[in-house]
């Protein structure tokens, strides 16, 4: 999961990027994104579970086909979708497949992910019943011949426990308005009830990057529910407004006071995003 260095307030780990995909209007193009991934130093291509999206293991076999280093994995499934075993089977097919490259991020299930689940044939059930399926599927993950890098989605307090638990990484289900001051309170909450905090990597999502709010495309409303504009103007975490060493400066200042080192990259602005991730990348190699 990289190395860590002490910064005094708490230990830094490297920092890591992944991209966030789902579409494509054929194979040859989803591959070529996640080949393109790779070429841009990215960590890992990293897909949804909706209906809306592809097929996540079908997808990931074929972008680690594709590729030699880049990994790949679910961010995240929702665990009412399909029994332990089946992911279990699916996780060991597709840890085979990759050669180890795949990390399995699981889920109580998103917000308005009920309809999904009813359309193949799930049991949704209540928030109690979630909590225990998606702690069955870490279990039946962990006991494979080679368990993968688990990702927990947590915002619930039951979450943030099986989180704090069982999760090498945790990424926090918070609104997409969320401030990066709220966001810390979310990092030191989950640390204050994980013993082995400095064992989990946080991770937080970039929506967008752009030199100015008024970049923002239109097409984002219908992602982040509301209006981009006003949420970076508002100081949303998720969206990173300015030039690359500005954001760069931003992660930074992240990885150091809320000890976030995993940023999850819109695939939209994968390309625009790639020179701050080779400015973070020349700070842990001086660093290093």
């Amino acid at each position: 999961m990289g190395r860590v260095r002490d910064s005094g307030r708490m230990t830094e780990r490297a920092f890591r990027f992944g991209v966030i995909a789902g579409q494509a209007r054929t194979g040859a193009e989803w591959t070529a994104t996640a080949r393109r991934a790779e070429e841009l130093g990215y960590d890992i291509l990293l897909i949804p579970d909706t209906l809306f999206t592809l097929s996540p293991f079908a997808a990931l076999a074929a972008a680690a086909a594709a590729t030699s280093s880049l990994r790949v994995g679910t961010y995240v499934l929702n665990t009412a979708n399909r029994t332990p075993a089946h992911v279990a089977w699916e996780t060991r097919s597709l840890q085979t497949i990759s050669d180890g490259r795949f990390e399995l991020g699981v889920g109580g299930g998103r917000p308005n992910g009920q309809a999904d689940t009813a359309a193949l044939g799930g049991m949704w059930g209540t928030p109690a019943d979630r909590l225990a399926r998606t702690a069955d599927v870490i279990a039946a993950a962990r006991d494979l011949p080679i368990p993968p890098e688990v990702l927990v989605a947590a915002s619930k307090p039951g979450m943030m426990r099986l989180a704090a638990e069982q999760a090498d990484t945790v990424t926090f289900g918070l609104p997409p308005a969320t401030t990066p001051t709220e966001l810390f309170r979310a990092a030191d909450a989950f640390r204050s009830m994980a013993n082995r905090a400095d064992q989990v990597e946080l991770l937080v999502g970039v929506t967008a990057f752009a030199p100015t709010i008024f970049a923002l495309p239109d097409w984002l409303s219908r992602q982040v529910g509301g209006d981009p504009q006003e949420m970076a103007a508002s100081g949303a975490a998720t969206f990173l407004i300015g030039d690359a060493d500005h954001a760069a400066e931003e992660l930074r200042r992240r990885r150091a006071e809320g000890g976030f080192s995993y940023f999850a990259v819109n695939g939209m602005f994968m390309e625009d995003f790639a020179p701050v991730l080779q400015r973070l990348r020349a700070t842990d190699s001086v660093t290093a």
